[in-house]
C-alpha cells in the first residue's frame, strides 16, 4: 500500500497544496512550524478519522475557512481508490470514495492504513490510561473497520448513561439535603425512580457493546505480545523484557484512581488474559460486565459517573518484574513507545499489505543507537513519510525524495 497523490484545501496551514508521492522513503524536511508535520497529520487522519496533535477538529482548518478538505490517492496491490474527507467541525464530517458520496464518513476508514510516529508517542509510556486505550482501539479499527462503529455505539451508551447518572446524583442529594435522608426510598420519592429503571435498559446496551470491545482489546494483546518484546529487544537488547497486560474494572470495580499505582507488578492486580475474563465462573463478558455494574452502582449514584468499563480500563506496560511507568528510563520509555508501534505495524502487515510508516519528527528524539536501529527495521517498508528539521536528522539508511517545506511552500528537491 502507498499514497500517490496528497491534496489539502484549507488544512491546517495550507490554503492549498497538491503532492506527488512514491513509494520507497520521502522526507519533509524544514524549520519547526513551517507545516511539515500538518502534511502527514492529513493522511493519518484519513486513516484513523482522528489527529494524533489535538483532541479537536476545529485546529485542522485553517483560520477564516469553515472547512477543510484531504483528498489522498491510495494504491493497494492492482486497486487505486480516491478517497475524500471534508471536515466539519461541530458538524459530522463528510467522505466521498471515488468522487462518490458515502453514507457515513467512516464506512471509508481501512482504505488507508497508516502507523504514525510521533514525539507524542511517549505518553504510551508515560501518560495517561487514555492514551493507551486509543492505540488499541485505533489498531482494532485499523485491522477490522467494523469496530468503529463499534466504538461509535460504546461512546453513545456511555454518553447517555452518563448523562442519567448525573440526574440521578443530582435528584439524590437533592433529596438527602430536603428530608436528611440516606435511603434509596427517599431518593425513589424524590421523582427518580424512573430514572433507575432507564438506567438498567442502558446497561444492558452498555454491557454488550462494552463486551465486544473489551473481547477484541484483549485478543489484540495476545497478538501483540510477542511482537512488542520481540521489537523492544531489537530497539533496547540490553534492556529488560518488555511486557503488556490489561487492567480491568471488572476486577478493580472502578474504584482506583484510571493510572494505576506507580510499583504495581504487572499483572499483580486486575490484570487478566482472554481466557481467564470469558471463562472465569462460566460467564460471558457480558454477564460479568452487567454483574459489576450492579456491584458498583451505590456508589456511581454518588459520583454521577460511569464506574466500570473499557473506558476505565488499561494496557500495562512492564519491563521485567516492574511496570515500565515510573520505573523506565526516557530511553527505555522511549523504545517501548516505538516498539508498540512496530508491533502494530507488524500485525498489520502480517493481515495482508503493508501499512505506510509515518516518522513525524522522531529521530530528532532518539540517540544515535537508537536511530539507527529503528531506521534498519522500517527501511524495507513499501513507503516510509519521513518529516525532519534538518537533512541531518533523516538517517542514511532512509535516503529518497526530499521535499522542503518552508513559509508554507513544498518544493521537492530530490
Amino acid at each position: 500500500m502507498h499514497v500517490a497523490h496528497l491534496s489539502l484545501t484549507d488544512f491546517r496551514s495550507y490554503a492549498s497544496v497538491e503532492l506527488g508521492l512514491e513509494p520507497g522513503v520521502t522526507a519533509f524536511v524544514g524549520p519547526n512550524g513551517q507545516g511539515k508535520t500538518n502534511l502527514v497529520e492529513a493522511l493519518g487522519y484519513v486513516a484513523t478519522h482522528s489527529s494524533h496533535r489535538v483532541s479537536s477538529d476545529a485546529p485542522l482548518v485553517r483560520r477564516g475557512a469553515t472547512r477543510a478538505i484531504v483528498r489522498c490517492a491510495v494504491h493497494r496491490d492492482e486497486r487505486r481508490a480516491l478517497v475524500e474527507l471534508e471536515i466539519n467541525p461541530g458538524r459530522a464530517n463528510r467522505a466521498r470514495l471515488n468522487r462518490s458520496p458515502v453514507s457515513r464518513a467512516r464506512d471509508v476508514i481501512g482504505l488507508l492504513r497508516t502507523v504514525l510516529f510521533a514525539p507524542e508517542d511517549l505518553s504510551l509510556s508515560k501518560g495517561d490510561p487514555a492514551e493507551r486505550r486509543r492505540f488499541l482501539d485505533d489498531l482494532l479499527v485499523a485491522r477490522a473497520p467494523r469496530f468503529a462503529g463499534v466504538r461509535a455505539d460504546y461512546d453513545r451508551v456511555l454518553k447517555q448513561r452518563g448523562a442519567l447518572l448525573r440526574t440521578a446524583a443530582q435528584a439524590r442529594r437533592g433529596s438527602r439535603s430536603a428530608r436528611r435522608a440516606e435511603s434509596d426510598s427517599a431518593f425513589t420519592a424524590a421523582g427518580a425512580g424512573d430514572v433507575l429503571s432507564t438506567l438498567e435498559v442502558w446497561d444492558a446496551h452498555l454491557a454488550r457493546h462494552g463486551a465486544e470491545l473489551l473481547r477484541a482489546r484483549l485478543e489484540l494483546i495476545e497478538a501483540l505480545r510477542p511482537l512488542v518484546a520481540g521489537a523492544y529487544a531489537a530497539l533496547a537488547p540490553n534492556s529488560a523484557p518488555a511486557t503488556l497486560a490489561y487492567r480491568s474494572t471488572l476486577s478493580t470495580g472502578g474504584d482506583t484512581d484510571e493510572g494505576g499505582r506507580d510499583g504495581e507488578v504487572p499483572g499483580e492486580r486486575g490484570s487478566f488474559d482472554t481466557q481467564t475474563l470469558s471463562t472465569d465462573l462460566g460467564k460471558t463478558l457480558e454477564e460479568r460486565l452487567r454483574e459489576r455494574l450492579l456491584e458498583v452502582r451505590s456508589a456511581e449514584l454518588e459520583r454521577g459517573v460511569t464506574l466500570v468499563g473499557p473506558h476505565r480500563d488499561d494496557l500495562i506496560l512492564g519491563l521485567g518484574d516492574l511496570p515500565a511507568r515510573g520505573y523506565a528510563s526516557h530511553g527505555e520509555s522511549w523504545s517501548f513507545a516505538l516498539a508498540l508501534r512496530l508491533a502494530a505495524y507488524d500485525l498489520l502487515r502480517a493481515d495482508g499489505g503493508d501499512p505506510v510508516l509515518i516518522l513525524d519528527d522522531v529521530f530528532a528524539e532518539l540517540d544515535s543507537q537508537r536511530r539507527r536501529r529503528l531506521a534498519e527495521i522500517v527501511a524495507p517498508a513499501e513507503q516510509v513519510l519521513i518529516t525532519a528539521a534538518v537533512p541531518a536528522d533523516v538517517p542514511p539508511e532512509l535516503v529518497g525524495a526530499r521535499f522542503d517545506v518552508e513559509e508554507g511552500s513544498v518544493t521537492r528537491v530530490r
